[in-house]
């Protein structure tokens, strides 16, 4: 690559999580950019400190421990540049999931139509709609203010109006946003984002003039009743998230200070590379990433005509843990588990965890309770995320995952877990992913680091991406059919690069594998049965090219969607049996 291109500068990222805070560190290793190490340290969000820097601190002290080399200096503030004696680093960028779940109202005309985007634009970042004001909202004004004032929000996202289109009835919504905001304490007045009809910005300026300095403006996010266009309005949202957060939680305006402006939500950060994945992705499927951990569950899906970011708090594995009973129940979360547990024992754990986010599970059953609820969890996010895919997306059935080239997935849930396949499995049983995918691990929790640190060097994420610092699990093969337990759905030929070849049978209600290592590729040739489908049509067969990595080709033929048996000792024995199948313990 020619020199040009690198410049040999050294960039720290800091992730500020709800559990942990990690310090990582990017470097030019031989000519291209490299991940080199990383840092952790107890998140310092919440008491006894309640300063995040001083977490950020403690993490890149671990780095400089590991390195050699001073990365803080005497007075505990950053070194940058990096010096001649070798101290310090170029640039810092810094992603943000921890503080409070951020409460928003969603006002906007049309039910299908501008509420909706408004919706999909506030669910793309750390935010609960605890209000929906709209045309058709049949409260007197004064009852919608009343409401507001109740719920006391931190946001209020507007939209409405195509471009040129309705004023009449988005000014009528705007006047009691205004005079509700007007009622609050000034300290406690909302930031307000306007992303309808721009022609009328000064009208709005007018109607919610007591909250001016706290009033954003993006472009219309509904320009037409056809087109819907997020991304400018996400960009807006993400630096106004970073805004809230600075009056909420002590530490993030130094930390803005040290990285220079370069702070964004890690939510947003993930939806950024998303979208620059899907459009380096040739293949007609989708892109898929997803990441469980502390602060909420992302599901971010890039597909050809739209990219999607759809963050749940509610099914983030800290403190809103036990708040994962209001969508789900102790039963359907237990379904999961290997181990008879009783309904009191993991209601326990989620209080407990929920209290305490970084604890380490001590027992096989604590982290069978863990692995349950990241399950249920995800598998919730999942279902919900799916309604805002685009219906042209590659499916093999509308009511199942649509077809995905790639799952990249990341977060605390899957770097805890000691073994790939703990890992694939939560993976598997909670995206129900369909057809040929290939499975890859963020283990470092790199991806969002690198979403931030493309505003600073455009070079470093495409390199960090192909240098091999994420885990390949391998190919799965995922097949829709439906069939008795036991009943062979699919005959597979692998053929390896050194001529060796590698068969199996898979039969309903089981896991496969055959060996391909990380780097290798191979030919594989199936027979699909009793009507099975891997996304070439029903029984249809054929020859793929499958790439390898820590687990090989995986085989699942447990039907889709996943339909566990209802008898609980079966069902207790065939996940251990999976579990076994691939490793993962």
């Amino acid at each position: 690559m020619p020199s040009s291109l690198v410049d040999g500068n050294s960039l720290l990222a800091v992730d500020i999580g709800a559990a942990n805070t990690r310090a990582v560190l990017f470097d030019v290793v031989e000519g291209e950019y490299r991940f080199v190490v990383s840092g952790t340290a107890p998140s310092t969000a919440e008491a006894p400190h309640k300063d995040v820097s001083e977490g950020a601190r403690q993490a890149i002290k671990s780095l400089q421990t590991i390195l050699g080399k001073s990365l803080i200096d005497g007075t505990g503030n950053l070194i940058t540049p990096s010096q001649p004696n070798g101290s310090g680093v170029d640039a810092l960028v810094v992603t943000i999931s921890a503080g409070a779940t951020i409460k928003a109202v969603v006002v906007g005309l049309l039910k299908d139509v501008s509420i909706e985007s408004a919706r999909r634009l506030t669910e793309s970042t750390y935010a609960r709609i605890v209000e929906t004001i709209g045309m058709n909202d049949h409260r007197k004004p004064e009852q919608q203010i009343d409401s507001i004032l109740r719920v006391r929000p931190d946001l209020i996202v507007i939209a409405g109006g195509t471009d040129g289109g309705a004023s009449r009835s988005i000014k009528k919504l705007l006047e009691p946003i205004g005079l509700a905001s007007f009622l609050m304490p000034e300290e406690k007045r909302p930031a307000v984002l306007y992303a309808g009809n721009e022609k009328l910005g000064d009208e709005v300026k007018t109607l919610v003039g007591s909250l001016a300095p706290l009033l954003h403006f993006s472009p219309n996010v509904r320009p037409s009743l056809d087109t819907e266009d997020l991304e400018p309005a996400q960009r807006e949202l993400a630096h106004m998230i970073v805004s809230i957060r600075k009056n909420q939680l002590k530490g993030v305006d130094l930390l803005d200070q040290w990285s220079g402006g370069h702070v964004l939500p890690t939510a947003y950060a993930t939806g950024r590379m998303v979208r620059f994945l899907a459009k380096m992705n040739s293949s007609k499927k989708g892109i898929l990433v997803v990441d469980i951990g502390a602060s909420a569950a992302i599901i971010s899906a890039g597909f050809k005509s739209k990219s999607t970011l759809n963050v749940y708090p509610q099914f983030g594995l800290g403190e809103n843990l036990s708040g994962l009973l209001n969508y789900t129940s102790l039963e359907e979360i237990l379904r999961w588990s290997p181990f008879d547990i009783s309904s009191g024992a993991l209601r326990d754990y989620l209080y407990q965890k929920s209290l305490y986010p970084s604890t380490i599970a001590a027992t096989k059953e604590d982290l069978a309770m863990g692995h349950a609820a990241a399950r249920q969890s995800l598998y919730l996010a999942m279902q919900s995320a799916r309604r805002d895919f685009p219906r042209t997306a590659a499916a093999i059935k509308p009511n199942l995952t649509p077809l995905f080239e790639l799952i990249l997935a990341g977060g605390g849930a899957l770097s805890d877990a000691s073994r790939p396949g703990q890992s694939l499995l939560l993976l598997l049983d909670s995206i129900q992913p369909v057809g040929v995918t290939t499975v890859i691990l963020d283990q470092n929790n790199l991806l969002p680091l690198l979403g931030a640190a493309a505003s600073q060097n455009n070079i470093l994420p495409v390199q960090v991406l192909e240098s091999g610092a994420f885990l390949s699990v391998g190919t799965v093969i995922s097949a829709v059919v439906s069939a008795n337990y036991g009943t062979p759905i699919l005959r597979g030929k692998l053929a390896y690069e050194n001529g060796v070849e590698a068969r199996v049978e898979l039969k309903y209600g089981s896991l496969e594998t055959l060996p391909l290592q990380s780097g290798e590729t191979g030919k594989l040739t199936f027979q699909c049965l009793r009507g099975a489908d891997i996304g070439f049509g029903p029984g249809r067969g054929g020859t793929i090219p499958v790439s390898g990595g820590a687990l090989g080709v995986i085989f699942d033929g447990r039907g889709r969607p996943l339909d566990l048996p209802s008898d609980a000792v079966r069902r207790r024995e065939l996940i251990k049996k999976w579990n076994w199948t691939i490793g993962g313990e």
